[in-house]
């Protein structure tokens, strides 16, 4: 293989193509790599990053080393704190699968001047895709799901970063999501119109006029997040936006459906990993409310989880003696039947299977979780 590429006889696979639902209800289309070219796209990955890194912009923010989410949103909090609160929110549209390949190589060669590295990249560029079994051309776009992409969508928008930064503009941008930040509605409407037409023309992407908008900071979601001005001291906050809220309860409700048959422990270790990644996601946030609610709702349906795997009255009064019931109460709850949530929130396995209990279970408190790593 080294031989191979040392040669430019090395020739990549097709890749994959993977489609799997966007939050919103669209398709994103990946393209996998076979393990072979993933490594090699990891290496040319590791040995470009730094090289192109002196080049990048300070306010981009997606797939780049020691820059993340939460600056990002750091980023835009400031800006709204600093009154620039019109946003222009530009969306591209299928940009991965749209990225002029001949324009993207000739920003590569300006930096790198290796015919080798470069044959090597227009070769995975062009490796084609297999589709359900049939062979696509790859004349366009850079395959989302390699180890490359991440770097060559950042060499190819930087040029959008220093046409922003030129213009003086404020902005923050994560892979192709672009927030360039105004006082006013005018300048907002200005800088949409022209700076549409500027990526159009000289980056050759096509920018989405039914998804870019121009907003304001309360109806603004970026990166899942939301925004709100606090009263108190009258400055600008960011929380899991509710669309983000909802998808957390629904992955929840899904981990904890009751014909659901697997062990409590592997249930609340599915729950922890996913309590874990979310809290940590949205840990920027501001989210002790919608938390509190969400941790008391979790343990109202473990409990009927719980009631269910009991199964019969002996088992039922057994389990709650176990825990503390008195021999009478644990006799009369047991004979309550599957009425799963009125014998979850109004009898006594409320005060038998407790926050402590769970917890003692291995349950991490999405509440708790959060104000400990706050």
């Amino acid at each position: 293989m080294k031989r191979d590429i040392e040669n430019r006889k090395y020739k990549p696979q097709p890749v994959l193509r993977v489609e799997i639902p966007k939050p919103n209800g669209g398709i994103r289309k990946l393209g996998i790599p076979t393990v072979v070219d993933r490594i090699i796209q990891q290496a040319i990955a590791q040995v470009l990053t730094p090289i192109f890194e002196e080049s990048f912009s300070e306010y981009s923010y997606g797939f780049r080393p020691n820059r993340n989410c939460e600056m990002a949103i750091i980023k835009t909090l400031e800006y709204f704190n600093d009154e620039y609160t019109w946003v222009v929110d530009i969306d591209l549209e299928k940009f991965f699968d749209n990225v002029p390949q001949d324009k993207l190589m000739t920003l590569v060669q300006k930096i790198i001047k290796s015919p080798d590295t470069e044959s090597l990249i227009r070769k995975f560029l062009k490796a084609g895709i297999m589709n359900k079994g049939e062979y696509e051309k790859s004349e366009m776009g850079t395959p989302q799901g390699g180890n490359l992409s991440p770097l060559l969508s950042n060499i190819m928008l930087n040029e959008l970063d220093k046409e922003l930064e030129s213009r003086g503009q404020h902005f923050v941008r994560y892979a192709d999501d672009c927030l360039i930040f105004l006082k006013s509605k005018m300048a907002a409407v200005r800088v949409m119109h022209s700076i549409t037409s500027w990526i159009e023309r000289k980056l050759k992407l096509k920018v989405n006029a039914s998804k870019s908008k121009i907003t304001t900071p309360t109806k603004l979601k970026y990166l899942g997040f939301g925004f709100w001005k606090d009263s108190k001291d009258k400055t600008w906050k960011a929380r899991p936006h509710q669309s983000s809220v909802k998808r957390f309860k629904e992955k929840l409700k899904a981990l904890t459906i009751r014909k659901w048959s697997i062990s409590l422990d592997t249930r609340i270790k599915k729950l922890n990993q996913a309590i874990v990644g979310w809290v940590n996601y949205f840990l920027i946030g501001s989210m002790k409310t919608v938390l509190s609610e969400i941790d008391a709702h979790l343990r109202t349906r473990l409990r009927m989880i719980i009631w269910k795997m009991w199964k019969v009255p002996s088992k039922r009064q057994w389990g709650l003696r176990k825990l503390g019931v008195n021999k009478d109460l644990a006799r009369l709850t047991s004979y309550c039947g599957d009425r799963y949530y009125f014998v979850v929130t109004k009898t006594c396995v409320v005060r038998a299977i407790t926050k402590e209990k769970l917890s003692k279970k291995g349950l991490i408190s999405p509440l708790d979780y959060y104000i400990k790593r706050r």
